[in-house]
């Protein structure tokens, strides 16, 4: 069957082996904490998907990303999630590269060869303000580096090898200036403690991350030039736009999921496919238009606005699909199996992250009328 097949062949370019691995393990195994996904998709590579080929990564670009993610969320879902703040990690330090002093390159290179895995304890900003608005304070003790604070939900937070964190610290000069701390998570002062409370998307280890006087080598924090009160929009508008087209794609994989077992249900070839296969086509080409535009256009509000755009007709896309999916697979298909339910509980989570669509009807409409976008 042609449905999923560009993702599927994209993935398996990237990262070999992992759509098979997936496929040979029930939903509900793959889904719980822990999830034998996560190491499935160390061995393909999957770390590296975003780090630049000149650092030993595969050098995706944001179309490639998003058809790999769509794959990734038929098959796990909460892999998907968790590799969304992964790659969003990933992409952040790249972003951040372009404002450092030089040793990010190697950061990066060990990512990719070392196959390490990645947890954001990235802030989501705000046009005007920083994207990297720190959780984590950080100051100077001595030649060390001491970091405070948490990060609740974090994602591969019971996998993670590194934690990245936006932090706010002071030079010799006395000024604040931005800069992204790489914590290993075996150091002193790292714990875990529970957050996640519910079943649906447990295998993306989602719980609290602490930070308790955690010592760096100044090494490990990549330092930028960019004051704390003076960070460039396009710092916040890459890491929103990649954020949000990474992060549809892999909830609209989750409902595609859904869309492949109507598909394949017994006696269910002679349907009008189209109910079930539109709205989330629909709406994957809407994301991938995003994709393509951020290798050919600026990185602006405007983009922005059509990866919000894209990310919240998803989000009515999923709606409509879930539902018409489990009519369409019927009572029996609800009693034997949690698999559909499932699916769609998990896919309904696109509505959960920020910014919420009722959040930003007002910035949309002043920027609409010409004003700066807000992220509400």
């Amino acid at each position: 069957m042609n449905f999923l097949h560009h993702e599927r062949a994209e993935l398996e370019a990237l990262m070999p082996g992992l759509d098979q691995a997936l496929a040979r393990h029930p939903l509900a195994a793959l889904e719980q904490t822990p999830s034998p996904a996560i190491e499935e998709f160390k061995i393909a590579g999957g770390p590296g998907l975003l780090v630049p080929a000149a650092h030993c990564g595969a050098g995706a670009s944001a179309l490639q990303a998003v058809r790999v993610q769509r794959a990734v969320g038929a098959r796990c879902p909460s892999l998907a999630v968790a590799t969304t703040m992964h790659h969003f990690s990933i992409a952040g330090l790249v972003e951040a590269a372009k404002y450092g002093n030089g040793p990010e390159g190697l950061l990066l290179e060990a990512i990719a060869k070392e196959r390490m895995l990645v947890a954001s304890g990235f802030a989501e900003g705000r046009p005007g303000q920083n994207i990297l608005t720190p959780h984590i304070t950080a100051e100077r003790r001595g030649d060390r580096i001491v970091l405070n604070g948490s990060k609740m939900p974090c994602s591969l937070s019971r996998s993670m090898d590194l934690l990245t964190a936006s932090v706010a610290l002071t030079g010799p000069d006395g000024v604040e200036r931005l800069a992204v701390a790489l914590i290993p998570a075996a150091s002193p002062g790292v714990t875990v403690r529970p957050f996640w409370g519910t079943p649906i998307l447990a295998g993306a280890e989602s719980d609290e991350v602490r930070l308790t006087d955690v010592e760096l080598d100044p090494s490990m924090v990549v330092a930028t030039e960019v004051t704390a009160d003076a960070v460039p929009d396009a710092l916040n508008v890459a890491g929103f736009l990649w954020f949000e087209v990474l992060l549809t794609a892999g909830y609209l994989g989750m409902a595609s999921a859904l869309v492949e077992r109507v598909l394949h249900r017994q006696g269910g070839g002679e349907d009008d496919p189209t109910p079930y296969l539109v709205p989330v086509e629909a709406a994957m080409l809407a994301v991938e238009a995003v994709a393509r535009a951020m290798a050919d256009e600026d990185w602006d509000e405007a983009l922005l606005v059509q990866a919000l755009t894209a990310r919240y007709a998803a989000q009515d896309a999923i709606a409509r699909t879930t539902r018409a999916c489990l009519a369409a697979l019927g009572g029996m298909a609800f009693i034997g199996s949690p698999d559909g339910s499932y699916l769609a509980s998990a896919a309904v989570g696109l509505t959960f992250h920020p910014p919420a669509r009722t959040r930003m009807a007002r910035p949309l409409r002043e920027f609409l009328d010409g004003r700066a976008l807000r992220i509400g």
